[in-house]
């Protein structure tokens, strides 16, 4: 039997500190675990990977494995998730358009584990880059259901996003001038609870 895992790689756009896994039919099975490791978590039938960037291009490798793999050598943050796929078909979908990568359900419908790395998230954190700084390696295989586990934590932004409850609001304190898109949404964000959305 060969092991080698199926990869693919592309760019994939960032916005809002997001790039997302998704069914394109319909949500995730319900059984996603809620879990914020400061890197994949699951909200409302889909997962989202946090990106340092609020906006812009990260480099995602996917790497579809018949079993479990090893985690990979050289990333700073590395956190596991189960997933079930109902359709069979399980897309990296980034904000604008559809990323050209395979579905991460290589198997069909079933039950899956997910391993994120990420390595670059302080790099530009917080801006809108043209650059590609950050870089992500997603493996996908077979698998029962296991509960969410963080496997190495060592950039600066998933300790941020760890340390801020699930209700709260993440604002990285930056850059307040109202001349940049931050500035602007966290003006707004202030003014919110006296009802000024302008």
């Amino acid at each position: 039997m060969n092991d080698e895992p199926v990869t693919a790689t592309a760019l994939v756009h960032a916005e809002y500190h997001f790039f997302q896994i998704t069914d394109p039919q319909r949500p995730l099975a319900g059984d996603l675990d809620a879990t914020r490791n400061g890197l994949v978590s699951a909200v409302g039938g889909v997962i989202e990977v946090a990106t340092g960037i609020h906006t812009g291009n990260v480099r995602v490798r996917v790497a579809l494995h018949s079993r479990r793999p090893g985690p990979a050598a050289g990333w700073e943050e590395i956190a596991e998730m189960s997933w079930h796929s109902l359709s069979g078909e399980v897309l990296v979908t980034p904000m604008d358009d559809s990323a050209d990568l395979p579905s991460l359900a290589s198997q069909g419908p079933g039950r899956y584990r997910l391993r994120v790395h990420a390595r670059g998230r302080d790099t530009a954190l917080d801006q809108a880059t043209d650059d590609v700084v950050e870089s992500y390696l997603i493996q996908s295989w077979p698998a029962v259901h296991e509960d969410a586990l963080l496997v190495k934590a060592t950039d600066a932004y998933g300790a941020q996003v760890r340390a801020q409850s699930a209700n709260d609001i993440i604002v990285i304190n930056h850059e307040d001038s109202l001349g940049t898109q931050t500035g602007r949404e966290r003006d707004i964000l202030r003014r919110a609870p006296q009802g000024d959305y302008s």
